[in-house]
């Protein structure tokens, strides 16, 4: 059976993979224990934009950035397709703070060290917190800080887009804050989007990790789109601008 045969060919390098991330993330925990208290934001950067670029080479996957992140206070927005989003967009934009959702603050390792990069954790079935990040949002970028949204609130396949929730939105245009769209695709050697990177449905986290580790060529493509005004704007119709502009750059 090839198959099986090519499968259990690879596991040397599979188990080398997982190894490797380990200890990359352990590394991370140390530094973020014991390196982070005494180093200012741009020496912090710094360190998450390594360590996310190592996360994904200690996983197999390559990085192409195009386009520059947005200086200053900026709200970036992303379609959200892996665990692996965060680690491709820190590699691209370092300065960023995310909105996550709070089940990813309790992943065994990886939790910890999301939640110290500053990660703001909400709890998307209580209607009621999204008030609560809205203004922690709106705080932050009025401190000139950027602050990362994935809109559609969950992962979805790749090529086709979910539905955007606009209540994040609303951070921005109150704050009068750009909004720059940042478009995320995997591919691999044979297809533009890879299924190896799906994480939907009862995927748990240690099955997508299998299914990354034995991927052949994963690339993470992070395309960084031109900012864009908020002043005045209606979020649902900001929210709908956004997903289309971002489907359109993802088909093409």
């Amino acid at each position: 059976m090839p198959g099986v045969a090519g499968g259990l060919a690879r596991v040397p390098l599979v188990l080398w993979r997982v190894a490797r991330l380990v200890l990359h993330v352990l590394h991370g925990m140390a530094v973020m224990a014991l390196r982070f208290p005494s180093l200012d934001a741009t020496g912090r950067q710094a360190r998450i934009q390594w360590w996310s670029a190592g996360l994904l080479r200690a996983v197999g996957v390559g990085l192409q950035v195009r386009g520059t992140p947005r200086p200053g206070a900026t709200l970036l927005v992303a379609n959200h397709v892996s665990w692996l989003d965060i680690a491709a967009l820190h590699a691209a934009v370092p300065q960023a703070r995310f909105v996550s959702k709070a089940d990813v603050r309790r992943w065994p390792l990886l939790g910890w060290l999301v939640a110290g990069a500053g990660t703001l954790f909400i709890e998307r079935e209580r209607k009621r917190d999204a008030l609560r990040v809205v203004h922690a949002m709106a705080e932050a970028l009025r401190a000139g800080e950027t602050v990362a949204v994935f809109p559609e609130g969950t992962t979805g396949p790749g090529p086709a887009l979910l539905p955007f929730h606009a209540n994040l939105l609303q951070a921005a245009i109150a704050t009068e804050t750009p909004i720059q769209p940042a478009v995320l695709r995997f591919a691999d050697t044979q297809q533009r989007f890879s299924p190896a990177v799906e994480f939907v449905g009862d995927t748990t986290l240690v099955q997508s990790l299998w299914r990354v580790a034995t991927a052949r060529g994963l690339v993470a493509h992070v395309d960084l789109l031109l900012p864009q005004g908020t002043a005045h704007a209606d979020r649902r119709a900001l929210a709908d601008h956004l997903r289309q502009q971002m489907a359109d750059r993802l088909g093409s």
